[in-house]
């Protein structure tokens, strides 16, 4: 079972940051993480928690 996150502009970060990282799998995380936020304007907690979530499921 997969945790979706809440919120369509927070899916479209988490889809973008995988496709990124297939795309260019050196990319720095953090990089990602923040561009994505900025890109998909995301609010304070939802940057945390797309932060988290990039961060644990890296593998």
């Amino acid at each position: 079972m997969s945790i979706q996150p809440e919120g369509e502009d927070l899916r479209k970060a988490v889809k973008w940051i995988s496709e990124e990282r297939k795309s260019n799998p050196g990319k720095n995380l953090n990089q990602l993480v923040e561009d994505a936020c900025l890109k998909f304007d995301l609010k304070p907690a939802d940057a945390d928690f797309l932060s988290r979530f990039i961060i644990e499921n890296q593998a």
